[in-house]
């Protein structure tokens, strides 16, 4: 797998960091001979960044949901293991 960069640096085991809504409102690009409008690039930015961090909001939820019903489960399987477990009635 090949190596990924930001910043300049190497991802953490090959993995990405996620990106923020304030990196894509500070987000500053190089001024070329036939650029675009910056109030426009500003307004979008704008609109990205409200967008990932309505969607950053949305898997925190929907993480601690599934932690919550990971654990119901857990505690089920653990409950009904202890009402089918057979009397010990061997050796040992």
């Amino acid at each position: 797998m090949a190596q990924v960069y930001r910043g300049g640096q190497p991802y953490p085991a090959g993995h990405p960091g996620r990106l923020t809504p304030h990196e894509v409102r500070t987000r500053e690009f190089a001024a070329r001979r036939r650029g675009v409008d910056p109030d426009e690039v500003r307004e979008f930015q704008a609109r990205v960044a409200d967008e990932l961090a309505l969607l950053n909001e949305a898997v925190r939820l929907l993480s601690q949901e599934n932690d919550r019903i990971k654990r119901a489960l857990r505690d089920w399987q653990t409950l009904r293991a202890r009402e089918c477990r057979p009397p010990n009635t061997g050796h040992w």
